[in-house]
């Protein structure tokens, strides 16, 4: 009974909140398609199919573009007016073995990955004493002389947040520990794992590195065999590992983002965009990162192109090709689209697996902020709370939102996504099906109330911080 009447009081302070914002047919559509959402299987049968029939799929790999093929094939099938590709050219990298073994004072063999775009070492591996660093920070304050010659080992530990604030501290050491590590004359870089897991997966991730500079082999290791590494070292003997590692960077390759649209009744030219990124990493099969923000925001989209009512504006989904190497599809489709970005009502994307949401964010004008609020009204039977002003759209829109871009976040609940970030363990049994299904009915009834708005956003240069 109480239960009952939490959700009755819930729908009546949306009905009060949203009432001088949107009419009643337009919010009646809007708890249709969150009714609608909860109970609809597709979202999660998009994900099941992404992860099954393609698996892996690398950047400028063959998966790749069997994913770019899929993507087409899906989009036309479930009834959206117009589907099509846009080129993204990237440099892409290849992994082909890689092996990480302590040889004293104990040899041991370590469960580790090689960081994308690390370059690779002579066949025979590498071998030197490891020399420990509590993070990038203290390595770039070392003396030359103390890093010369070694394998740089970095411990840094990532926290584990709701909200994942804990990876952007921790993950310095992953993007730029190799660049570090060559100015100082390293022969190679080892680092903790930048994940919460205590099991041994190594998370892998993309290395950072500019034309012409210097950069040294680089993997990760499992978090369990970071300790291992840790205390070892902590005994006072000097510790010596090898790195081998098989990879190459290969100019260039061209895939595709694919994009889907609903066309509006009434305003087409105005976009509401929906987000996601096609490509993983080429270790376990994407599922979290990012298989189901393809499914979610295309069962979204889905849900409201299966109407006879079409709302105001048009709604496209964007499937970002090369995200996990560099964004090499937003920046590409802010390149392509930036010099019309007023055109784009607003943004959102998921990206970062399918907890349920328990936030929303935006950053849009003023004018627009009575919308945003009527939405949340809309997204509160969900259990979805209005967040601080601003914050972002998601990694694949951060390019356009740099020319001004208005911004909608629905937060997802990541206290457990980074066990399985990037790792072999990121498989389609982590998704769960209820909570993705609440995803889904938050991003149908924000896009199609986004799309219905009275008001613009406000995209353009005045949003530009």
């Amino acid at each position: 009974m109480n239960r009952i009447l939490a959700l009755t009081g819930a729908l009546l302070l949306t009905a009060t909140a949203t009432a001088q914002v949107f009419d009643e047919t337009t919010l009646e559509v809007a708890g249709e398609l969150r009714e609608q959402a909860l109970g609809s299987e597709l979202g999660y049968e998009i994900t099941a199919d992404l992860t099954t029939r393609i698996g892996n799929r690398l950047a400028g790999s063959e998966n790749d573009a069997r994913a770019v093929a899929w993507a087409v094939e899906m989009l036309e099938g479930l009834g959206f007016d117009r589907v099509w590709t846009e080129p993204v050219t990237f440099p892409y990298w290849v992994r082909e073995t890689e092996r990480v073994a302590i040889v004293a004072p104990v040899e041991q063999d370590l469960v580790a990955t090689a960081l994308g775009f690390s370059p690779a070492t002579p066949a025979e591996g590498l071998e030197a004493e490891v020399v420990m660093f509590d993070d990038l920070a203290a390595l770039d304050a070392a003396p030359d002389a103390s890093v010369t010659g070694k394998i740089v080992f970095i411990r840094n530990r990532m926290e584990r947040a709701r909200d994942g604030s804990g990876y952007g501290p921790a993950v310095q050491a992953r993007t730029g520990g190799s660049l570090v590590a060559a100015r100082k004359g390293a022969a190679a870089i080892v680092i903790r794992s930048i994940g919460t897991s205590t099991n041994r997966f190594a998370h892998t991730g993309v290395m950072r590195f500019t034309a012409g500079s210097r950069y040294v082999p680089a993997a990760a290791i499992s978090n369990p065999d970071a300790d291992q590494l840790e205390r070892l070292i902590a005994l006072g003997e000097p510790v010596r590992m090898r790195v081998t590692i098989d990879a190459s960077i290969n100019q260039t390759y061209t895939s595709q983002n694919v994009i889907a649209q609903l066309d509006g009744a009434t305003n087409p030219d105005s976009i509401v965009a929906l987000g996601a990124h096609l490509d993983s990493w080429d270790v376990g099969t994407g599922a979290l990162d990012d298989a189901a923000g393809v499914g979610i925001v295309t069962a979204a989209a889905q849900l409201i192109a299966g109407r006879e009512q079409r709302p105001d504006r048009s709604i496209q989904v964007i499937l970002f090709a090369a995200e996990e190497i560099g964004l090499w599809g937003g920046r590409a489709w802010a390149e392509a689209h930036g010099d019309e970005v007023a055109r784009y009502l607003v943004a959102s994307e998921s990206d970062f697996g399918a907890g349920p949401i328990y936030e929303m964010t935006a950053k849009v004008a003023d004018d627009a902020m009575p919308v945003i609020e009527a939405i949340q009204a809309e997204l509160a039977p969900l259990g979805i709370a209005m967040g601080e002003r601003g914050g972002g759209a998601g990694p694949d829109f951060s390019p356009m939102m740099a020319k001004g871009l208005a911004a909608v976040r629905l937060r997802q609940d990541g206290t457990n996504y980074f066990d399985y970030h990037h790792t072999e363990n990121d498989t389609l049994d982590k998704v769960d099906p209820e909570a993705m299904k609440q995803n889904i009915a938050a991003f149908a009834v924000f896009a199609w109330l986004a799309a219905n708005s009275p008001v613009e956003f406000g995209s353009g240069p005045g949003l530009v911080d």
